[in-house]
């Protein structure tokens, strides 16, 4: 019977049968941002570069059915043994953010850049990005970066070059350097569709050069939704992510990773308030976990979901299950050797900045 035919429960009962069946041969990962409908299967729960430490550990599993997009997958099939196979239920599952920076735009910035400032950069990237960009930064002697690290890798950078190229999110980069005492007239934005640099100050004096990318979903949080918070809950804490606008992580209270944001809800007293600026799904699922504080988004008024992250859902991650059954894999993601070995380089380069 086709999974359209079956109702939620006989899904539901159905994966659970081929989990059974499958046992350790099958890795199921879910993405903080995921439905509840998909995340409730997953053997594991966290963020993108965890979850692809996770599949890089786990040697037992032959099929790695990711719940999450495109990059992570990859960043999956890089980290993992060429034994094992990396299934995206849904290949639409994609992340805007990463489809912002392409390997050719990367190439022509690096030559415009490096014309202007020679042999002082360093580029780094955001690990939501894809495995040719993060090859690219391997080649160039970079390193990749999660929101929960980009202040140490940024600052490891500037003892290796004067400035710093940093991939595909600008308000990350920015919101970063920024705590680590660099200045905006320090900082230049690389538009890669117009190839040129914006700035205001004096072209030498730019430290950090900013991809023009951003997520979609963080920067729909604005200052108005701030102000209006302060003038009807002012007793309400804002922690936002630092993919939002430099404007609204500065009038937050706090900002920090995914990590950081569920850390800091689970550990408040009981009765705290907050407003949390990030993906719905994972505001839902905290407010669901905390029953006893009260959690709101910090824009209760629309419904911010990452489109992407939510293309995977319950008949997606059946039919991917299914086909490993009838000896079939169908959305594998593989990422070819070069690509992968330069990838690394920059994976590698993170993982040994203690």
């Amino acid at each position: 019977m086709e999974a359209l035919e079956l109702s939620v429960k006989q899904m539901e009962e159905r994966i659970q049968e081929i989990k059974k069946k499958l046992g350790s041969r099958l890795y199921i990962l879910g993405h903080h941002y995921q439905k509840d409908e998909v995340i409730q299967f997953a053997d594991d729960i966290g963020d993108s570069l965890k979850l692809a430490q996770l599949a890089a550990e786990n040697k037992e599993a032959e099929f790695i059915v990711f719940c999450g997009v495109h990059f992570m997958a990859e960043t999956a099939d890089i980290l993992t043994n060429a034994n094992q196979k990396v299934i995206l239920p849904d290949l639409e599952a994609g992340c805007s953010m990463a489809d912002m920076a392409t390997l050719e735009q990367a190439e022509k910035a690096w030559q415009y850049l490096t014309h202007i400032y020679g042999d002082t950069i360093i580029p780094l990237t955001y690990v939501n990005s894809t495995a040719a960009i993060k090859a690219f930064v391997g080649r160039h002697g970079g390193a990749t970066v999660t929101s929960s690290n980009a202040k140490k890798i940024l600052s490891w950078a500037f003892t290796k070059k004067q400035r710093v190229l940093f991939l595909p999110d600008q308000h990350l980069g920015r919101n970063t350097a920024y705590t680590l005492g660099i200045q905006l007239d320090e900082m230049a934005v690389w538009d890669p569709i117009k190839e040129e640099l914006e700035l205001d100050g004096d072209v030498n004096n730019i430290k950090i050069i900013l991809w023009k990318g951003h997520c979609g979903v963080h920067q729909n949080f604005t200052v108005e939704d701030i102000k209006h918070l302060r003038r009807t809950e002012p007793d309400m804490k804002i922690i936002v992510h630092p993919e939002c606008t430099f404007e609204v992580a500065q009038m937050a209270d706090e900002n920090g990773s995914t990590n950081k944001i569920i850390q800091t809800i689970e550990q408040s007293e009981s009765g705290s308030k907050w407003a949390i600026g990030t993906e719905l799904n994972l505001v839902n699922r905290l407010k669901h976990n905390n029953p006893d504080k009260k959690i709101i988004s910090l824009n209760p008024y629309t419904c911010i979901n990452c489109y992407t992250m939510n293309k995977i859902d319950l008949i997606d991650l059946l039919n991917s299950l299914e086909n490993i059954v009838k000896g079939r894999v169908v959305n594998q993601i593989i990422v070819d050797e070069k690509t992968k070995e330069d990838a690394l380089l920059a994976l590698n380069n993170m993982f040994m900045i203690k």
